[in-house]
């Protein structure tokens, strides 16, 4: 098997890392009950998706 010659320096390795941080989700309003959720999915809060129910959500008391 092919070994590395000689060690990257941290630079090098800091750079190719730049890219792998976490980023936020993005999240839209909710046009039923104006909660935030995720894009292009089912509000968690109504359980309303493009203007009608999809999902029944109980209440919780």
């Amino acid at each position: 098997m092919p070994n590395p010659k000689r060690r990257h320096s941290q630079k090098r390795t800091s750079t190719r890392r730049a890219h792998d941080a976490l980023k936020a989700h993005s999240l839209s309003e909710c046009p039923n009950c104006h909660e935030k959720k995720m894009p292009h999915r089912a509000c968690p809060k109504c359980g309303y998706y493009k203007g009608r129910e999809v999902v029944d959500v109980e209440e919780a008391s």
